[in-house]
């Protein structure tokens, strides 16, 4: 089969990420008879730097020609909060996630059998073992409110942002969990503030109306703060975990540093028709770009999520991970994840030995 991606390399790192994503891509062509055709994408900071703004013209349509869509990592101190907000990287990826319908993202959090060390937590914790799934709703909420800046007369400068969510929003995300759940262990733990937020008490009751139709599925409420604590206390009694857009924003990246390591952890972000969008929840870390030191795994495992949701190719899917479980059993580590007295590999070779162990 043929199938057309679209690459966003990006800032920082990316480009050298994205690469040995390609690499790997390949490699699952030559071993399932696959042919995967690329289309380079220009957004973010290096857009910014050639053309005068993070999100071209006609990016959007260029991503929508293709099957699904890779991205490295964008920002960087160099196009900061001081630029206009046409030259923002940030900018850009909120404009992408918006012109392609993509209102879910997957941050799967799971502690790979040979990182069971570099967990954070108690050993008996980490016995227990990690695997969750974060499903976080992208396109609504309060980074999509409505702002307002304005002067008081007795306060100063007064800021708000606006925080609103719809019935179908909640639905198609909350719907969106529950088909999940049946794929994994069938539990889905819907996360809101209902003890105090009006758009968390709209969340609770369509999710309260969803659970009704997935009695395979269970189902439990949970505060965001108890949620907080819960992650680290016992990220275990987590299967697929609900929320919207700021929560999930907070808690997802909690929940990626009980596992170990940033630098290991891919992400998806979907919508019902448009291609998706996958890439590594870690920044483009300029201070190490270019200079072969970068970790590709999470952008590697990021194909593996396009594998599974976009192209529906489970057996291509789980060689993937089965090939980035296989070399860090072996002992390979890039320098984020390597332990005393262990020499790190860089970049290239760690998508080296990925690809060796797909073709094996």
């Amino acid at each position: 089969m043929d199938f057309k991606i679209a690459l966003i390399r990006g800032d920082g790192i990316g480009p050298e990420v994205v690469g040995e994503a390609v690499k790997v891509l390949d490699a699952v062509g030559e071993r399932f008879g696959h042919t995967f055709t690329y289309t380079d994408v220009l957004l973010g900071g290096c857009a910014t730097d050639a053309v005068g703004k993070s999100y071209p013209d006609g990016t959007a349509e260029k991503c929508k020609a293709c099957d699904a869509v890779l991205l490295g990592a964008v920002g960087g101190p160099k196009w900061g909060s001081d630029r206009p907000a046409e030259e923002r990287p940030e900018t850009a990826l909120l404009a992408i996630r918006r012109d392609l319908g993509l209102y879910a993202n997957l941050r799967p959090a799971a502690l790979r059998p040979a990182m069971a060390d570099a967990c954070p937590l108690k050993k008996e914790t980490a016995e227990q073992g990690i695997d969750l799934l974060m499903v976080r709703e992208l396109t609504g909420g309060i980074y999509f409110g409505q702002r307002e800046k304005y002067q008081t007369e007795d306060r100063g400068m007064e800021c708000a942002d606006r925080m609103a969510y719809s019935e179908m929003e909640i639905e198609r995300i909350g719907r969106r969990a529950f088909e999940l759940a049946r794929l994994r262990r069938k539990k889905v733990s819907s996360v809101d503030k209902a003890n105090v937020l009006e758009t968390s008490r709209l969340w609770r009751s369509v999710m309260h109306r969803l659970a009704e139709e997935y009695p395979d599925v269970a189902y439990e409420d949970v505060l965001v703060d108890n949620c907080a604590m819960q992650l680290v206390r016992a990220p275990g009694q987590f299967d697929v975990v609900v929320t919207e857009n700021m929560f999930g924003d907070i808690l997802s990246d909690e929940a990626s540093m009980v596992t170990g390591s940033i630098g290991l952890l891919p992400s998806a972000s979907i919508g019902d028709s448009a291609p998706g969008l996958y890439e590594p929840i870690h920044g483009s870390a300029p201070d190490i770009a270019g200079q072969d030191k970068a970790n590709p795994i999470a952008t590697i495992l990021s194909v593996a999520m396009m594998m599974r949701y976009s192209f529906h190719l489970e057996a291509e899917a789980s060689a993937i991970e089965a090939a980035v479980d296989g070399v860090l059993a072996d002992g390979w580590r890039t320098a984020d994840i390597a332990e005393a007295g262990v020499t790190p590999i860089g970049t290239k070779q760690m998508g080296d030995l990925i690809c060796q162990k797909l073709r094996a």
